[in-house]
């Protein structure tokens, strides 16, 4: 089973989420959690590993011997990405656009064009008591999360339950990190920000074939815009945080709040449950030629 816990906007409580579900979890069921947001990895404050090792993570750039090429400029036209320029006879390589693709050396008539490994990040690997702890770290300056969101996915487990902390937003780095997962939980908050990513975040977990679920998190702030679209989409309201001063205050000292306030854990094991559920179905259904993709007629919801 893996769950990826995503919101469009950023700030509104998926690490909050994700970091709760895998405590919940931890006892009952063998879980890892991957802490995919590598620009800012902060699932880490809340759960506490203990690293036990790292690795870093390379992409190829192109490497030009100046002794072979003949600047006949099809590398630069083949790139995509303008990462490569033939200019008379100088050719220029910039690495911050480069890929990794390959392509380059592919058209390459003389081959002249290796490749080197560059770092832009690593994974560290750790234990959190009986959660195993995965997390991402993009270089500072590096603009390409994608390529350590992937090699951090490896590490994931099709026996164990994942639970994997998406980047905010809806660009490549959650693309990838909703790729391939058996259920999106979609956090968002009662406001008109938080419905207008909520509307895109579930457009990009529909595209790519992922059901989708709702955490409300600050319930009790905003409006019921966000409740009354979920209604109109059929998309199932799993749980509702409120917005109490408690539950900040926790948060902001690194402490999840499951574990200092009553009845949270069984909240977040029946959100686990209907999940699962709710991802079965889905299977079932893809499996006879149709999709619901989070269009259960049912709307659960949990308050405190």
């Amino acid at each position: 089973m893996q769950i990826t816990v995503s919101a469009g906007k950023g700030g509104t409580g998926k690490t909050t989420v994700a970091t709760n579900l895998a405590l919940a979890l931890r006892k009952e069921y063998d879980v890892e959690f991957l802490d995919c947001d590598v620009e800012e990895p902060d699932a880490g404050i809340f759960l506490k590993p203990d690293f036990e090792s790292s690795q870093p993570v390379n992409i190829k750039i192109p490497e030009v011997s100046d002794e072979i090429c003949t600047y006949c400029g099809q590398c630069s036209d083949a790139c995509e990405f303008n990462a490569i320029a033939t200019f008379g006879e100088n050719v220029l390589v910039y690495p911050e656009l480069c890929h990794g693709c390959g392509l380059c050396s592919l058209v390459c008539p003389v081959d002249a064009i290796k490749e080197k490994d560059k770092k832009i990040g690593e994974i560290r690997m750790g234990k959190a008591g009986a959660i195993d702890y995965y997390e991402g770290d993009l270089i500072v300056g590096e603009p390409m999360a994608t390529p350590i969101i992937k090699e951090l996915k490896k590490k994931t487990s099709h026996d164990r339950v994942s639970i994997l902390d998406s980047p905010p937003g809806t660009a490549c780095p959650v693309i990838e990190s909703l790729h391939g997962s058996d259920f999106a939980l979609l956090v968002t908050e009662p406001t008109p920000f938080g419905l207008h990513d909520l509307k895109l975040s579930v457009d990009v977990a529909r595209e790519i074939g992922v059901p989708v679920g709702v955490v409300i998190n600050r319930d009790g702030i905003g409006d019921a815009n966000v409740e009354r679209y979920c209604k109109e989409e059929n998309i199932p309201i799993l749980l509702k945080i409120p917005n109490d001063r408690e539950i900040a205050e926790l948060y902001s000292n690194g402490i999840p709040f499951l574990d200092r306030l009553d009845g949270w854990k069984e909240k977040f094991l029946q959100l686990f449950k209907r999940v699962e559920r709710l991802a079965e179905e889905e299977r079932e259904t893809s499996e006879k030629g149709g999709s619901n993709l989070g269009k259960s007629e049912e709307t659960q919801t949990s308050k405190p």
